[in-house]
């Protein structure tokens, strides 16, 4: 009987020492699964941060890019408008010369007229 209760007080100890063990097992438990979680946290609050960091700087390259293209553009449009207004004066220069000559023709027509007009002009630097 003796080893009886000896071998119950054993088992008993044994128990309680398991029981000791896993209470601590479980708290050691408790304790990695709460720093998972920390982890975890950490994670994905860096992961967003860094989603919203490439969001933010694809858009500001987007932006610059699209001011590029609108300035290029802008300096074409002009450029464009330029030549076109260039070429429309060279238009009108050419008409204004090929008019004139055709009146100055037509008024030199006779001799006259050329020695009245030529007069006119001579008149016309002497006041100048």
């Amino acid at each position: 009987m003796k080893e009886r209760e000896q071998n119950i007080g054993e088992a008993i100890a044994t128990a309680e020492r398991v029981k000791g063990e896993m209470a601590a097992l479980k708290n050691e438990n408790e304790v990695m699964m709460a720093q998972a979680r920390e982890e975890r946290s950490q994670l994905m609050k860096e992961t967003r941060e860094q989603t919203q960091k490439m969001i933010s700087d694809a858009k500001d390259k987007a932006k610059t890019e699209y001011d590029r293209i609108v300035a290029e553009a802008q300096l074409a449009i002009n450029q464009q408008k330029n030549a076109a207004l260039t070429e429309v004066k060279n238009q009108v220069g050419a008409l204004v010369i090929e008019v004139s000559e055709k009146i100055l023709r037509r008024e030199l027509s006779n001799k006259s007229e050329q020695e009245k007009y030529i007069n006119e002009l001579a008149e016309g630097v002497k006041l100048n």
